[in-house]
């Protein structure tokens, strides 16, 4: 946002993503992927031969093991830095990587499933209601019947873990802090990150106004998805949902 309340306009995540590179894959949230996929795939019906966007999908790594498991997947990111990592680890699955912003998705009715996960595209917004019109692409990309997993953080955890360098933007329930990063060769660089939190109220809400119907919001940590209620000592959201499967109608994500 130019006015100072939240992050500058564009994609102000880029330089932090350059300057990782390979060393985000070093988190310790990004090493339950398996876990992950496995809650996803019975979670969302997923099959081999089934086709799935992954949008803001950074190095892949959701991406690239529902891939290993034989499904078509299509990860969206702006990152270019990001998305040379995870097309270099794809080469030989049945996975396409493609450099967009999911502000911009326009994707119609295309996809048996839906990612965004590990605040990816969603919650970096800012805090402004852009991800109303979001979900609503994310909506519209699914074929009738097609389901969403969406994770958040949570405002709850946010508010109630709140560290001495952390503010809390209560009216955009935007998380600010200076965080230390380090890349692969161990430099360290500081870096304003900013992160949209939600309620499951609010996620389920935005879903609806998508026009999906909402299966459950749990709450999560990372590396262990399952289908636990909410709670104030969970960092993440995980909203399930679908697209109605006599839906036929294709939805306008700008009219939502």
């Amino acid at each position: 946002m130019a006015d100072g309340s939240g992050p500058p306009d564009g994609h102000w995540f880029n330089p932090v993503a350059t300057f990782l590179g390979p060393a985000y894959l070093r988190n310790a949230f990004t090493k339950g992927t398996v876990q992950e996929v496995d809650f996803l795939v019975d979670a969302l019906a997923l099959a081999p031969g089934m086709q799935v966007l992954d949008a803001g999908c950074g190095p892949g790594r959701h991406a690239l093991e529902l891939a290993r498991r034989g499904i078509a997947v299509v990860g969206v990111d702006v990152s270019a830095d990001f998305l040379a990592l995870a097309r270099a680890a794809g080469a030989d699955l049945p996975v396409e990587f493609v450099e967009a912003d999911v502000r911009d998705l326009d994707y119609d009715s295309a996809f048996d499933a839906v990612l965004c996960l590990c605040q990816g595209g969603f919650g970096l917004l800012g805090g402004d209601d852009r991800e109303l019109d979001v979900v609503g692409r994310l909506a519209a990309a699914l074929r009738p019947g097609g389901r969403l997993a969406l994770s958040a953080f949570s405002a709850y955890f946010a508010v109630r873990q709140l560290e001495p360098d952390e503010t809390f933007d209560a009216d955009r329930g935007v998380d600010h802090e200076r965080a230390v990063v380090r890349d692969a060769a161990g430099v360290e660089r500081t870096f304003d990150l900013w992160t949209t939190c939600y309620t499951p109220r609010e996620l389920r809400l935005v879903a609806a106004r998508a026009g999906l119907v909402v299966d459950g919001v749990f709450g999560v940590t990372p590396g262990a998805y399952a289908r636990t209620p909410p709670s104030i000592d969970v960092p993440e959201h995980l909203l399930l949902a679908r697209r109605p499967a006599g839906d036929g109608v294709s939805l306008q994500p700008g009219d939502l």
